[in-house]
């Protein structure tokens, strides 16, 4: 399940650095976890500070369309908002926050992804859509304490990750 998709040579493990993960992070509003989020990636030097604004302002237009499972939002604009590479960071709440969502609020686990062009993202996207479907690791990640916790719990693919917990 580690193998690079040829087509477009997505790997979580490059995508996602430690740096880009923070667990346990503090925030009052589904904006504030828009902006933790956003910050860890133009902090790398990942996207541009418009990204992040243009993130918050698609749910604000559309509605809270981010909350794609339960407890989990994945915040995203287009390529030419200010990606200047492939990139995602991860964070955890303390305490959940409402984004509006009928069924899946409130939300604990804030991802921000970010694809420089229409098709790199597909790839990108449903090797997210494995990680959050699989169950062992929601749980892993939710109850990881430390940075390199949920850094580790997010990116484990194998079942060999949850025979023990350190």
């Amino acid at each position: 399940m580690n193998e690079k998709n040829a087509a477009g040579g997505f790997e979580l493990e490059a995508m996602l650095p430690a740096e880009n993960v923070r667990a346990n992070v503090s925030v009052n509003s589904w904006q504030q976890a828009g902006d933790a989020v956003g910050q860890l990636l133009v902090d790398s030097g990942k996207i541009e500070q418009r990204y992040v604004d243009q993130m918050k302002q698609n749910v604000e237009e559309i509605g809270p369309y981010i909350v794609v499972a339960p407890g989990v939002a994945l915040f995203h604009a287009r390529p030419e908002d200010g990606v200047l590479e492939p990139c995602l960071a991860l964070i955890t709440l303390v305490e959940p926050v409402e984004f509006g969502h009928p069924e899946n609020d409130p939300v604990d686990i804030v991802i921000a992804f970010g694809a420089q062009n229409k098709e790199s993202h597909i790839p990108a996207l449903i090797k997210l859509a494995e990680q959050l479907g699989n169950q062992k690791v929601i749980d892993r990640v939710r109850n990881a304490k430390t940075d390199a916790a949920l850094h580790e719990a997010f990116l484990c693919l194998s079942e060999d990750c949850f025979a023990s917990d350190s």
